[in-house]
């Protein structure tokens, strides 16, 4: 047993302040990730969730330009862009548009105040930091933070659940049946704006989306039940970014070098990996039930006859 330890993590592993703390965090985000990507999927909201994540990747810029933490640019400007692209975007088919519009200023603006940290600050890993980002570089002060902010968002999730669910597929409906959808569209940008900017501080602006879009995508298609694929989709994200922490740690180790590799890198390799066994399980369901409607249908000509 112990042997199978050495051999799974690298030494130091379960004493390092900053894996602890980074299992931590990211279990938090991984939780509340998959759980409101399910709804971001439904809504399809996936540019959105890119296009915000960036411009609090801007925001993280401006606040490592001023000297300020990062956490604070990654949300501030992330919850800004949420209400941009709800605030131009009023009809559903204005969104891609005004997310659009929104992204093309992120991109803009990140690569602006990226360029002003480098050259002011002569610290050139800060486009690393934000763009990729690093779960081991966070600091402690940073957990007090997400500890506040991903039960705040899951317990609001569950507080809008059924309003949520009904004006994601059928606004129209929603809106006969009393239901303020304009409200649940504010709140609920909001929601992902703090999760999306959570994602991006612990694998970057750029790839936060696959924690929010992977996991919920795999787990639609394994089951067509919204609440257990809410919970598969934060279980399957829980299980990236701990194996992703391993791994990473770990690579300490691999090369003389003694450099490790992003938890970015592994986290999206699991997910892609994860994504092409579920579309090979549910091709294998539908092959199946195809085989079974079959069957069916013989017996009931047969009984015919």
């Amino acid at each position: 047993m112990n042997e199978l330890l050495k051999f799974l993590f690298a030494p130091g592993f379960f004493q390092n302040l900053q894996v602890r703390d980074a299992l931590l965090i990211g279990t938090l985000i991984a939780a509340t990730s998959g759980l409101i990507g399910v709804f971001v999927i439904i809504r399809r909201q996936s540019f959105a969730g890119h296009a915000i994540s960036d411009f609090g990747g801007a925001g993280a810029a401006v606040a490592f330009l001023l000297g300020l933490k990062t956490v604070w640019g990654f949300l501030g400007f992330g919850l800004l862009s949420a209400l941009g692209i709800e605030l131009l975007g009023k009809r559903e088919g204005e969104r891609d548009l005004a997310t659009g519009i929104v992204l093309s200023i992120a991109l803009g603006c990140e690569s602006l105040f990226l360029f002003l940290g480098t050259h002011y600050t002569g610290q050139g890993g800060a486009p690393m930091m934000v763009l990729f980002g690093s779960i081991f570089m966070m600091s402690h002060s940073t957990l007090p933070i997400v500890l506040v902010l991903a039960p705040i968002t899951v317990i609001l999730l569950i507080l809008i659940f059924k309003p949520l669910l009904l004006s994601s597929i059928n606004a129209e409906l929603a809106q006969t049946r009393g239901i303020p959808v304009r409200l649940i569209n504010y709140i609920f940008i909001i929601l992902l704006a703090l999760v999306v900017n959570q994602n991006s501080m612990i694998i970057g602006s750029l790839l936060s989306t696959a924690l929010l879009i992977g996991p919920a995508a795999i787990a639609m298609r394994l089951t067509h039940r919204i609440g257990k694929a809410m919970i598969l989709s934060a279980f399957i994200g829980l299980v990236s970014i701990w194996i992703g922490i391993v791994l990473a740690y770990d690579s300490y180790q691999w090369l003389p070098s003694h450099k490790s590799w992003p938890v970015s890198f592994f986290v999206c390799a699991q997910i892609l990996l994860s994504y092409f066994i579920s579309g090979f399980i549910q091709n294998q369901k539908l092959k199946r039930n195809e085989k079974k409607a079959g069957a069916v249908k013989l017996i009931k000509e047969a009984s015919i006859v």
